[in-house]
């Protein structure tokens, strides 16, 4: 939940839910839970965290930007 008048708090996750919605559970029906677990395992560990670019991360996908921050400590 966001702070109270503080309306970006849920930026990233609206994004991430806008995104996963529209790629993944638009229009699918899925015959197996197991289907459905893989198919979001899919899109979250092969696209959107190594290659989807966010501009919030300065346009890095967000496997980069972590790396560029324990490379940094």
């Amino acid at each position: 939940m966001s702070r109270r008048g503080n309306c970006h708090d849920n930026a990233v996750a609206e994004s991430f839910f806008a995104t996963f919605k529209k790629r993944v559970t638009t229009k699918k029906i899925y015959s197996t839970g197991e289907e459905a677990t893989t198919e979001i395992f899919y899109f979250i560990e092969m696209f959107y965290n190594p290659k989807k670019r966010h501009s919030h991360t300065g346009g890095a996908s967000p496997a980069k930007f972590e790396e560029a921050y324990f490379l940094e400590q």
